[in-house]
């Protein structure tokens, strides 16, 4: 029986962000009526002032084409420059 996993996601954003809370209800809206749940989200630090936003979310760990997908969803908000996966773990059985 499939279970679910578990990835967190680096969003890199076009520009400096300080407030992430218009671009979190965007990425929630994005992926509504989907297979995906964003659990929680963090913002991260990378350089001189510049954040990148690490994106938890639960999906079920048997897609076709794994992460893939949602990549592209969040890749398909305006403000994100860059997608990568940092980490996929499983859960519950």
């Amino acid at each position: 029986m499939p279970g679910n996993v578990i990835v967190v996601l680096r969003a890199y954003p076009k520009e400096v962000m300080d407030d992430f809370t218009k671009l979190i209800e965007k990425i929630q809206l994005k992926v509504k009526g989907t297979v995906y749940s964003l659990m929680k989200w963090e913002p991260v630090e990378i350089a001189f002032g510049y954040k990148a936003l690490d994106l938890y979310f639960v999906m079920p760990e048997d897609i076709e084409g794994g992460t893939e997908n949602l990549e592209e969803i969040i890749k398909g908000v305006d403000e994100i420059d860059n997608v990568e996966v940092i980490y996929i773990t499983r859960v519950g059985m």
